[in-house]
């Protein structure tokens, strides 16, 4: 087509406007499917590290209960040392945490539900002061000797039927002309101790001994 002197004159394609691919609007909806999944990552990271941290805090404090066991072990062997002369402990001393036969839980009890239930009622058991560490020791010395006989009576009593470490233990010598060779030794009663302690965080902790004198 030309103007009528010869000049060609191009025609102009109309402008297209651009429209918007529709790929954007799924990009924006799977980033916030990851935010939301990244936030979501990030509480539980936060609440894992806070559950680690209680209970790494919860055995510090059981440890250091059951550490502080040891004064009352230690409380009732000096008591026991004490006391060990004469007819002292051929009977009851609850006051003092002595009792002059042994006592076990029921079966299917717990140490805990035992001493909850019958011995604290029973004024079988002595506490002592609070520690600096915030933990209060109680203990119970239990002679294993059998209940069924009334006291006082001494381990060697008739149906006492006390534990207690052998009068003389025979060995063999290496020797046939030798013969056997026999060694004396004391008289032991066995005394069972029981220390439960409570510390912060309702912390519950109990540990025992076996003492021979």
């Amino acid at each position: 087509m030309g103007d009528g002197k010869g000049i060609p004159i191009t025609s102009c394609p109309s402008p297209v406007t651009p429209h918007p691919s529709p790929q954007r609007g799924v990009v924006l909806f799977i980033t916030l499917i990851v935010l939301v999944a990244m936030t979501l990552a990030g509480i539980a990271l936060v609440r894992s590290v806070a559950t680690t941290t209680l209970i790494a805090g919860n055995l510090s404090f059981q440890e250091g209960a059951t550490m502080s066991g040891d004064t009352g072990i230690e409380s009732a062997v000096n008591w026991l040392e004490i006391n060990s002369t004469g007819t002292n402990l051929f009977q009851n001393n609850l006051p003092m945490g002595y009792v002059a036969a042994k006592q076990d839980p029921a079966v299917g009890q717990t140490w805990d539900a035992f001493w909850a239930n019958q011995l604290v009622p029973a004024g079988q058991v002595l506490t002592l002061a609070k520690d600096a560490a915030g933990n209060t020791v109680s203990y119970v010395i239990q002679r294993m000797c059998s209940p069924t006989i009334p006291q006082p009576f001494a381990p060697t009593s008739v149906g006492a039927n006390c534990a207690s470490s052998p009068t003389t233990v025979g060995t063999s010598g290496g020797s046939k002309g030798a013969g056997a060779i026999q060694i004396q030794t004391s008289d032991q009663t066995y005394y069972r101790i029981t220390s439960r302690i409570v510390g912060p965080r309702n912390t519950v902790s109990f540990i025992q001994a076996i003492v021979a004198m």
